[in-house]
């Protein structure tokens, strides 16, 4: 009985439990397409010479001047690309060794249009020193939903797309 008592004590003057239970469960879907791009850098005109035992020499308007080197004629430029100027080489001593080396690179001309995108890509690039280039995504069946009871879900599209599916689960309890 007594034991009884002590049990019946103890269980009568032990306080209420209070607890605050906060959960929340946050859900979100998110979809991209990536755009086409297209980044094209122009490349310059150099000219150079160099040798042993050669006398260049330019021949310009009917007068040729020896001891000079032709290069770029920069008074004529069309679409940003200048005129080439020859030089003529003679070896200076007859029977002796001789080296000679002359290299040009043709830079690109400006182009007369820029580069256009339709439906996401791009149809034609000019073609330049350096070229990069984006396809750009398409979209095809790509989707996202989040239902109001909380079911979400995503459809996979096509070549450059992204889905991302996010689900956060809280519970807190004070």
């Amino acid at each position: 009985m007594t034991r009884t008592l002590l049990v019946l004590g103890i269980t009568l003057l032990a306080a209420p439990a209070h607890a605050d239970i906060n959960h929340v469960l946050t859900q979100s879907a998110q979809i991209s397409v990536d755009q086409a791009y297209s980044s094209a850098t122009r490349g310059g005109t150099t000219y150079s010479s160099t040798g042993t035992n050669v006398t260049p020499s330019v021949t310009d308007g009917g007068m040729t001047t020896s001891g000079r080197i032709g290069g770029l004629d920069m008074s004529t430029i069309t679409s940003g690309v200048p005129d080439i100027v020859n030089t003529d080489y003679d070896v200076t001593t007859s029977g002796s060794a001789y080296s000679m080396t002359e290299s040009l690179i043709l830079g690109d001309s400006i182009p007369s249009t820029g580069t256009t995108v339709t439906n996401g890509v791009v149809p034609a690039l000019p073609s330049m020193m350096t070229t990069i280039t984006g396809a750009g995504g398409e979209t095809g069946s790509l989707a996202a939903t989040v239902t109001s009871s909380g079911q979400a879900t995503v459809v996979a599209g096509d070549a450059g797309t992204s889905a991302i599916l996010s689900t956060k689960v809280e519970l807190q309890i004070d």
